[in-house]
Order: C-alpha cells, then structure tokens, then sequence
C-alpha cells in the first residue's frame, strides 16, 4: 500500500516539532490545529525548506533519511508546493506561469498536462490575461494549476486559503474539491478552518504544541467529543452516503445513510448510485423524545445517545450513533435537562433539508 510516512524533529529556542506519522499515499490529508502548533513547520521539512532531523519517504520513494545520510534538496523531491499566496511571476501571463512549472518535469516524466490543469482549475478564459489583473481567488487557482504542471507525487497545500474573503474561498474550494476526485495525486494540506477540513480531506492529523494528537479518518476524528474539532460553533458531522434519488422540482437530494433516507436541498448533480459526503453542523441538529408528525424539518432519524458532554455555559454537545454512523448535537443544557437525556437513550434527531450540505 502507498503510504507518505514522516518521522521529524525540528528544535528551536522558543518552539519544537516532533512528529511520526505514517500517512496515506492517496486523498487528501488535511494537518490542522491552532496558530503556532507546527502545521507548516511540518509541511516545510517534508518539502526540505526547513531542515529537520528524521526520515521522509513519499510512495516508496525516500527524500530524507539520516540514518543513510540521504537528503534531497527541494528540487530533487517531485512535489508541488502552494503557499498562502499565490506568489506569481508578474511579468508573465497565466499560460505562461503555468508554462514554467511545466518545464520543471521532462516530457517523459510529465504526468498531468497543460490542458488537463487548466480544465480543471477552469483558467481557460484567463490564459492571456497577467495576475495584476486577477482577483486573490483567480490568482490562487492558478498557483495550484502551475504547481500541478509539475507531475508531483506530492501536492503541498500551506493554507491557500487563508488570504482570501469568503466569496473568494466559496469560489475555489470547488475546484479544490474537483482536483480531489480528478487526480491521483496525494496532498497535504494545511488548515486551521474545519470547513475546509470537512470539505476536503479524508484523512486528518491534529497537531498541538509540535506533537501529533491524533490522526486518522476525518469524519471519526472531527466527532470525538475529546477533541477540540468537536467543539464550539463550527463542529460539523460529517455522513457518507449514496444517492437514492433526486427531484428535480423541488431540487430535494435524498440520500441513504446506514439505511436511514436522509434529504437535503442540492443544485449539484449528482446520479444515482454515486457517493456523497454530507456535512451538518451541530447547532443545527436537534433531539425529540418521539417522532413529530406534523413538522417541516424533512429528516427525523431515529438514534441512540451515545455520549454527552458540557460543551461551555449552558450547552450539551451530544454524541448519537445512527446505526453506526454519528451524529453530533448541540442543545442548551435546560433541553438536556427537561428532556432527562442520558447516555443510551433512544431520539429522534432532527434536521432540517436546507441545513444540510453535500
């Protein structure tokens, strides 16, 4: 199996890193933590932009190894880099930059074109135009489209996101979905925003002060009640699913999760049959005794509580296992209460078709 496995120490007066991880050699794997926690440290050494002590190997392929007295420089590791910003070459058009990360890789060795990355990135209506006349999000696509040119074995992402505003995220982040299940090509990507996370990665490591929490499935970690990403008002479950059918009238996806049909509003199209991850944030789940029968919410799927935990004043985060599949809640401690909620009890959870996202 391809793996990605990093063993790295980087020490510093004021900071220290100190990881090892064995990663998938495919997906996206999402580092994620606070300001400060070594994300980008980490994604510099496996590049070889900061030198570390330890060991890289990248799908068999070793970069880094001391024990062998092995180190590629940078330029010797077949990686794409993409930084917070885009860091375009002014005085080339956008064919032209992404021309140069073309160059980088001999024909022989060149595994993703010039065609397919514009495609992908949708720049086929900006390959004249130069980046002083190109909004944060344009230019950041073509950054990922120029380090794409480079056939890497490695996509590295240093948060390409975080210099722009909402529109401008909300018009790249499809593409970075597209290029998730387009190519075969594994990343790393950096992100303290757990949107991005949910979106895009299939796979997590939760760094923290230089060291490793946790790490492993996206959907398993982001509802553990013991970890930061289940808590405050961005925690999202996250559901995997198949589609049963979509009505085009009323634009309803319904899809099947562990047997439960749940249906949600989606303009995307999607077939019968195909594989959908749905995300849900907590605040917008909540719990019934019995199920209602006159309401407007379209989802009241049955659950068993299967943790409960204080989540701030007055606010219960709740853990519900739908059939093996979870489920978080945020209610007020007075519904909790009122309720007598406990550890094993049977629900009805409640959620509502637009507040779901596919």
């Amino acid at each position: 199996m391809s793996t990605i496995n990093a063993r790295l120490r980087v020490t510093r007066p004021d900071f220290s890193l100190d990881i090892d991880v064995q990663l998938p050699g495919q997906g996206v794997t999402a580092l994620f933590g606070p300001s400060g926690c070594g994300k980008t440290t980490c994604l510099r050494a496996i590049a070889g932009l900061t030198r570390a002590t330890g060991r890289v190997e990248v799908n068999g392929e070793p970069w880094q190894d001391d024990a062998a007295r092995l180190w590629l420089p940078t330029h010797r590791r077949h990686l794409g880099y993409v930084f917070q910003e885009a860091s375009l070459f002014a005085h080339l058009n956008v064919r032209q930059n992404m021309e140069y990360g073309l160059r980088r890789q001999p024909v022989g060795r060149r595994r993703v074109s010039l065609d397919q990355a514009v495609e992908l990135l949708g720049l086929g209506a900006l390959l004249a135009r130069m980046p002083d006349t190109l909004s944060g999000g344009e230019r950041q696509r073509v950054a990922i489209a120029r380090a794409l040119a480079t056939s890497p074995r490695l996509l590295l992402m240093d948060e390409p996101l975080a210099a722009l505003d909402a529109a401008r995220k909300a018009e790249v982040l499809p593409y970075l979905e597209r290029l998730q299940r387009s190519l075969d090509i594994p990343m790393l990507y950096v992100s303290h925003s757990p949107d991005e996370v949910a979106r895009l990665a299939s796979q997590l490591v939760l760094l923290e002060a230089g060291r490793v929490v946790a790490q492993g499935p996206t959907a398993e970690l982001m509802a553990r009640l013991d970890l930061p990403l289940a808590r405050g008002d961005a925690a999202t479950t996250l559901l995997q699913g198949r589609v049963l059918a979509h009505d085009a009238q009323d634009h309803l996806l319904t899809v099947d999760v562990q047997g439960a049909p749940v249906q949600l509003i989606s303009s995307h199209p999607h077939a019968v049959g195909e594989e959908v991850r749905l995300r849900v944030l907590a605040r917008d789940v909540s719990l019934a005794r019995t199920r209602a029968a006159d309401s407007s919410i379209l989802n009241l799927l049955p659950a068993r509580i299967a943790q409960l935990a204080d989540e701030g004043p007055g606010q219960v985060m709740v853990a519900l296992d739908m059939a093996g599949a979870t489920l978080l809640a945020r209610i007020t401690t007075r519904s909790c209460r009122s309720l007598a909620l406990t550890v094993g009890d049977r629900v009805y959870a409640q959620v509502k078709g637009v507040a779901l996202v596919d």
